[in-house]
């Protein structure tokens, strides 16, 4: 019974372990159902949507199989060539002998050299394509989301989806699962190659797998946990950053520095802290195989070299120096992979919380979609017309009341009114960046819902208060990459709407580099390039949403003939709080409280001396006392 006290003690303290694990395991469990984080995606779902990724290039899956089989030929015969070279050097042999196992080996290795590098480049190519491919579905399906959706998603949030989530993705396709395949491949085959070897090693040698089995069930509990905690940590971070960069200005104004650093620092120590937790949880795993491991080594040096030293023969099988040093290296490649694995796993659950992620962006159903009859429109003469339109963005919170109004070819309309009664609203429907709830919405006699909605928007040109340039140059953000257009008919549509006057004075003229937002230029040189951008584009119908906001009185005029000259090309519809922008309209239309009040001609709102009426003198009178 001595004998075996080494054994026993080795057996209690893997049996202490395991009981520690099972307990916290099963705490957690109770606590993971009363908290709600499990998420009701099942892992076999996510593999099923993910192999959809894989399938075009199963073709090249095979191969990088084939390639792996002939890698993994150095694991399984090396420590039997070594276990040979061991039993040869006891006795006499000739050196031509040794030199054959020497060049089998080294031919061996070689293969295996050879085939893991075949088999990196092979999952590169295809992993980024498939990285390119799962970053373009989400990108699309961001722009299929209505203005609605997109609202009520924060920016950080929908950047960490097609930026970082299929990183981490790419990564198990190229690395992940082909190397959690080749470490299956090879347990396996050392597996087999330690039973013909010695099946009674063997057996002592597996009966350390059960408990990494029961290990890693228990670690894959505890790692899906802490990487979708990292994966909100994340995305916390970098939503707050997008918002607070973009607005810097606004903070820096009301000197919130301070503040806004230390919310930073409270949304980064949970991220510090989510990635403790990993590391916690992956820092006790992986020690526990290692400890496994050393455990059955020892077994082996224990068992082995009392049976080889006492000659003594195990289930009627001999141990010779030879078995003990091929098990000994055996034992290591057969433990090797396991705890590669608990790395793999734990890439494996990152990459599963981050498809989480993406596929429930990609899960979001577009509120607006084409109707399975829409048709495309290749011109539309710019009628336009509402029919009791209802709309609300709210529930029981109507912005619009039974509104009702017609719009002939080539007309210019404006709305007038005070903030929030409907006006930016109306423009937003007719190009249906949202849906109504009730009533109609008609183009040239036809519901706008049965047309194509990218042959709808097509026809629109929009120029709204705050100008969105993009980083580039002028040129690029004028075409927006449309193609067949030259430098003289840009420049054309430029002078058209005066922002030739400044291009031509800049240095690089229409290779200038505008940079982030445009903030390179002023207000009103952005809101002469949006013109000139809508003019290349060639709309049937303009909208212009506070377009002579936050000019100067120069720019407003350059503005005002450049509206002038654009009336000519169809129909325009314009919000304005400045009446002097729209009083040359064919009809005005007087919004308050979602609900059309009065509408006409400049001068027939005037003799009603209605609400129009009192909005023109006051701001007549405000401008007479600025230039007093």
């Amino acid at each position: 019974m001595p004998e075996y006290l080494p054994v026993l003690i080795v057996g209690a303290i893997i049996g202490v372990f395991s009981i520690i694990f099972l307990v916290a395991f099963l705490l957690e469990k109770d606590k993971k159902k009363s908290m709600g984080w499990e998420r009701n995606m099942d892992d076999r779902e996510i593999i099923r949507r993910l192999l959809r990724y894989a399938k075009p290039y199963r073709g090249q899956f095979l191969l990088v199989f084939i390639v792996m089989l002939f890698s993994i030929g150095y694991d399984v015969l090396s420590p039997l060539l070594i276990g040979r070279i061991e039993e040869m050097i006891k006795d006499d042999f000739p050196l031509s002998k040794l030199y054959t196992y020497v060049a089998i080996y080294a031919g061996i290795l070689i293969v295996s050299l050879v085939s893991t590098y075949a088999q990196a480049m092979l999952l590169q190519k295809v992993g980024q394509k498939i990285l390119s491919q799962m970053r373009m579905d989400v990108f699309t399906h961001i722009e299929s989301l209505s203005h609605q959706q997109l609202n009520s998603i924060p920016v950080g949030k929908l950047v960490t989806r097609v930026s970082n989530d299929p990183n981490t993705i790419s990564f198990m396709f190229t690395n992940v699962l082909v190397n959690l395949a080749k470490n299956a491949l090879v347990i396996l085959g050392v597996l087999g190659a330690m039973l013909l070897l010695n099946y009674a090693l063997t057996l002592m040698v597996l009966c350390f797998v059960p408990f990494v089995v029961l290990f890693t069930v228990i670690f894959r509990k505890f790692s899906r946990k802490v990487h979708r905690r990292v994966n909100d940590a994340t995305t916390a971070i970098n939503t707050y950053l997008s918002e607070n960069l973009s607005g810097i200005k606004i903070i820096q104004s009301f000197n919130r520095e301070d503040r806004k650093q230390a919310d930073f620092v409270t949304r980064s120590t949970e991220l510090k802290k989510a990635k403790q937790a990993r590391m916690l949880v992956f820092g006790i795993f992986r020690p526990m195989v290692y400890m496994l491991y050393i455990s059955s080594v020892l077994c082996l040096f224990y068992f082995g070299s009392k049976g080889s030293i006492q000659n003594l023969n195990w289930f009627g099988q001999s141990i010779t120096s030879g078995v003990i040093v091929s098990f000994y290296m055996y034992i290591n490649k057969f433990f090797n992979p396991i705890q590669t694995l608990a790395e793999q796993f734990d890439m494996l659950q990152r990459s599963f919380a981050s498809a989480e992620k993406i596929f429930s962006v990609l899960d979001i159903v577009p509120e607006i979609v084409d109707e399975p009859d829409a048709v495309e429109l290749d011109e539309i003469r710019g009628e336009i017309e509402f029919r009791d339109v209802w709309f609300r963005y709210k529930p029981d919170e109507w912005v619009l009341k039974g509104v009702s109004f017609h719009v002939l070819p080539g007309q210019t309309v404006a709305f007038v009114g005070a903030t929030g009664s409907g006006k930016t609203t109306i423009l937003s429907l007719i190009c249906r960046n949202y849906d109504i709830q009730k009533g109609q919405i008609l183009i040239d006699g036809r519901d706008i819902k049965s047309i194509k909605i990218a042959s709808l928007r097509r026809h629109f040109g929009q120029m709204l208060q705050d100008v969105f340039l993009f980083s580039g140059d002028i040129r690029s953000n004028l075409l927006l990459r449309m193609e067949g257009v030259s430098d003289d008919e840009v420049m054309a549509a430029c002078k058209y709407v005066n922002a030739d006057s400044f291009i031509n004075r800049l240095e690089k003229g229409l290779d200038e580099p505008v940079r982030e937002r445009g903030n390179n230029f002023s207000a009103g040189q952005r809101q002469l390039l949006s013109f000139a951008r809508t003019i290349l584009h060639k709309p049937s119908v303009i909208i212009l949403d506070e377009a002579t906001a936050n000019i100067d009185t120069e720019t407003e005029l350059l503005i005002q003939d450049s509206l002038e000259r654009i009336k000519t090309i169809g129909t325009m519809l314009i919000v304005a709080h400045r009446l002097s922008t729209v009083q040359h309209s064919d009809n005005i239309i007087v919004l308050a409280h979602g609900e059309i009040q009065e509408q006409g001609s400049h001068q027939e709102l005037l003799a009603k001396r209605g609400r129009y009426y009192k909005l023109y003198s006051l701001q007549f009178s405000k401008q007479k006392l600025l230039e007093q």
